[in-house]
């Protein structure tokens, strides 16, 4: 039998970690203008099965509504971004970098590349689509 892939992570001070049980969708960067406002940067973001995410400690947890379909997840205590959650899907994208390592992950692609900023070049060879491929 198989043994059931499991990650473990959370925010920056710890009031909010999760245990994922399950497969975990590689490394996706996301170059909207949203992410980049959210992060400071892009996001790099894996995603798993809403079934297959279970939250260890939640306290620090808070969604915030970013537009007409989906929200976002961070930790209100040290403000970690950590989540984005579509209202339509069976899913939920997981910031790479809260993982605890290792994480076995690779990056795949870039997306919204459109909406990139202009301080940098994206030069590392992955798949590019303007909008979300």
């Amino acid at each position: 039998m198989a043994e059931v892939e499991t990650h473990e992570g959370g925010c920056l001070c710890g009031a909010v970690r999760f245990e994922i049980t399950g497969h975990l969708r590689d490394v996706t960067y996301c170059h909207c203008s949203q992410c980049r406002k959210t992060t400071g940067h892009y996001f790099a973001a894996t995603a798993c099965e809403n079934d297959e995410l279970e939250f260890v400690a939640d306290g620090g947890l808070k969604w915030f509504r970013a537009s007409d379909t989906a929200s976002r997840g961070f930790c209100d205590q040290c403000g970690s971004t950590l989540f984005w959650k579509p209202d339509e899907g069976t899913y939920t994208a997981i910031l790479a970098g809260s993982l605890d390592l290792p994480t076995g992950l690779k990056a795949t692609s870039h997306i919204f590349v459109k909406d990139k900023a202009d301080y940098y070049e994206i030069a590392d060879g992955l798949p590019q689509f303007e909008g979300d491929n």
